[in-house]
């Protein structure tokens, strides 16, 4: 008697295979990189200045990536099903820790803004953690409620309605460089997810001259968007930050100065190990190394998009959904602080994704890119259970000529 080793049982044990995306994998890995190499360079003198140690900011970035680190694992581990489950309940925290800034005791005023909750050990922006919770309950949404999304104006309104009312939040801390961004990566979900361009134009009208009302309502909003359209006007006030960031990148001309010579960095450029660091690899690396962090931004949110948009092919819409996402947020978080840097749109206090110094921002960066792993997992594994469910469908010319004969009878 013979042994079938190929029996169904076997099957299920060496079922469907997963694996995670290298080249999204690879390109985060260089971005952090670069990210701790230029750190260390653009902060020591920062450091020095304030008397708190020349790697205080570089020995601090490299904590929170360690930190960083089990959060992606742990994300890469943890099925969708799960996060699509229980992604109310996640909004619902993302909300009262937005609320929480607003108490006396928890919540932190830096800088005239209070967007931090003051943890004894550390301190966190809850902002970053909502940018990956809006991108799951989103997700959920449009495959709960696919049909309306795609035929009726309120199913694709709501979504963006619950993004409204955390814009509001942020914009009293206030944080319009984030609510603008919530809103821009919100609204493309929802076209990605099938609504109607007529839909989202309707739903635009109203948006635009609010969004233009409340960044011209405060003084040092409309200082920004002047100092943008003419910085040189005002070079040492209003215009100080970009005219800078203008005269690092201008020096660092093809291959730039030098790793470590910047002179920018040496007090004149602000936020030199944060919002403004691509200045300093501009002058530090050049053109040459601006095009490598835009090449491998470019990789990392491609092949988001692109794995995203199989996993819509292959019936995981979660996944396919929540790597558009979050390919988006990485996207045009990068988008707008490259722009800054460049001087092609006004100051926002947006840090470079996985290169910039931070704290919350580079755990949940971290956070985001193991999310991210994971969909592109379940998504090949989908993929995989495909191209074995077409290999092993019968054939006209597998079938038996027995059966044949007895189906035909």
């Amino acid at each position: 008697m013979a042994f079938d080793f190929s029996s169904s049982q076997a099957k299920r044990r060496h079922g469907p295979r997963g694996h995670y995306d290298l080249p999204l994998m690879l390109a985060a890995i260089a971005l952090a990189a670069i990210g701790i190499v230029m750190v260390a360079s653009a902060s020591i003198a920062v450091a020095d200045g304030q008397h708190i140690g020349a790697f205080h900011y570089l020995d601090r970035h490299l904590m929170y990536l360690a930190l960083g680190l089990p959060l992606t694992f742990i994300a890469m581990r943890v099925e969708l099903k799960f996060l699509e489950k229980y992604s109310f309940q996640l909004m619902l925290l993302g909300v009262l820790a937005l609320l929480l800034v607003f108490l006396p005791f928890f919540g932190m005023r830096i800088n005239g803004a209070r967007r931090w909750i003051n943890l004894v050990v550390i301190s966190f922006q809850p902002v970053e953690a909502i940018k990956p919770i809006l991108v799951i309950y989103v997700a959920s949404y449009l495959v709960r409620h696919r049909e309306a999304v795609e035929t009726k104006f309120f199913g694709a309104i709501k979504p963006v309605l619950v993004t409204g009312g955390l814009v509001v939040l942020l914009l009293a801390q206030p944080d319009f460089g984030s609510s603008a961004l919530l809103i821009a990566v919100t609204v493309a979900m929802v076209w990605l997810g099938g609504a109607r361009m007529r839909n989202l134009m309707i739903m635009a009208l109203p948006m635009i001259p609010a969004l233009i009302f409340i960044a011209t309502s405060s003084d040092y909003r409309v200082k920004r968007l002047t100092s943008f359209l003419d910085p040189w006007k005002d070079p040492f006030n209003d215009g100080f930050q970009l005219t800078q960031a203008l005269i690092a990148i201008g020096r660092g001309e093809w291959f730039g100065v030098g790793l470590g010579n910047s002179v920018q960095k040496l007090f004149y450029l602000p936020e030199a190990h944060t919002d403004f660091i691509l200045a300093v690899i501009g002058e530090e690396l050049g053109l040459v190394g601006i095009l490598t962090v835009l090449g491998l931004f470019a990789l990392l949110v491609g092949r988001g998009l692109y794995v995203g948009l199989r996993g819509v092919e292959v019936n995981q819409r979660f996944a396919g959904y929540v790597a558009f996402g979050l390919s988006l947020m990485l996207g045009l978080q990068a988008m707008v602080s490259v722009g800054v840097n460049l001087g092609v749109l006004p100051t926002k206090g947006l840090t470079l994704p996985l290169i910039s110094s931070g704290g919350s921002s580079v755990l949940m960066t971290c956070a985001m890119v193991g999310v991210l792993l994971r969909a592109t997992y379940e998504i090949h594994r989908a993929e995989d259970a495909r191209r074995t469910a077409v290999r092993t469908a019968p054939t006209a010319d597998s079938v038996p000529e027995t059966a044949m004969t007895e189906a035909h009878a």
